[in-house]
């Protein structure tokens, strides 16, 4: 066992890939941190990509029906895979390590965090998905609070026909384009967003989507969990984050740490730096 130091694991969000938190990761390791990131099952590399999508000019019909290569990808896996990882990262820390997640990743902390609470220091929702027992991260998405999220807008494909959560990152439509920068990145210029975008995949597993949160008070309530609430987000929107807070904190009774940040949906892109000092923070404690 090493002597003990900080250490963060991330996990990225839908459509993502550990290349999420590359302007993060220098702030951190700076200060001694320990941070371990990956491509989640079914994500980055390990993303399977429809056919259609390959094909330029797109044939959006295809690309509608054909199905999601990438349809099999479990909660389960995924829950699985980070609990490795969080293992490894607590065995090299000699130590609790923090778990961070963004987006649809934080369905995934809450999985991991119920499963081995005694290996978490803290539970970290990046502007994400922290829901109530028994809430499926679907539920949230169509809450009347999240009416105005941009995301489902971008939508190719009817996600129960082709068993994906579909998006065109590499469309040709300037204004499909432009919808794709806002939902996920407005406050990011469009150099840096482009670069962002390459690293993003298509097809989301729809079915991670429908699994209900697993939170308990006696395992996942004894971790001190905190939220950065993003409040330009167009993805998650800040109303959504805020039910989200208020139902976890009823459920659990305890309160969560809310950190504010007056960014959109990718802070590790729009503030790294104001991100870093949040999650250093947190880990050094």
């Amino acid at each position: 066992m090493a002597d003990q130091s900080a250490g963060i694991v991330f996990i990225h969000g839908a459509w993502h890939n550990h290349e999420t938190w590359d302007h993060v990761l220098p702030y951190l390791q700076a200060r001694g941190i320990v941070t371990t990131v990956f491509d989640m099952p079914g994500a980055g590399a390990k993303a399977k990509l429809p056919a259609s999508f390959l094909k330029r000019p797109l044939d959006s019909q295809a690309f509608a029906t054909e199905p999601s290569p990438n349809a099999g990808v479990t909660q389960d896996e995924r829950t699985d895979f980070v609990i490795g990882q969080v293992r490894e990262t607590a065995e090299k820390c000699g130590g609790k390590v923090v778990i961070a997640g963004h987006s649809l990743g934080g369905a995934t902390v809450s999985h991991v965090v119920e499963r081995v609470p005694e290996l978490i220091s803290a539970a970290v929702y990046i502007t994400a998905f922290m829901l109530p027992p028994g809430m499926p991260p679907v539920a949230m998405i169509q809450d009347e609070l999240m009416a105005d999220a941009l995301v489902p807008g971008l939508f190719a494909a009817d996600p129960q026909a082709v068993g994906a959560l579909r998006v065109d990152f590499r469309s040709e439509d300037p204004d499909y384009q432009s919808r794709v920068h806002e939902a996920y990145a407005g406050d990011v210029g469009e150099e840096m967003f482009k670069k962002a975008e390459a690293h993003l995949h298509c097809d989301e597993p729809a079915q991670v989507a429908t699994v209900p949160s697993p939170v308990t008070k006696e395992r996942f309530g004894t971790v001190p969990r905190h939220y950065i609430h993003c409040t330009e987000d167009r993805a998650v929107t800040p109303a959504g984050q805020k039910k989200m807070i208020a139902l976890v904190d009823d459920a659990m009774g305890t309160k969560t740490a809310v950190h504010v940040m007056r960014t959109s949906h990718s802070p590790f892109d729009a503030d790294p730096q104001g991100l870093a000092r949040i999650l250093g923070d947190i880990a050094l404690g």
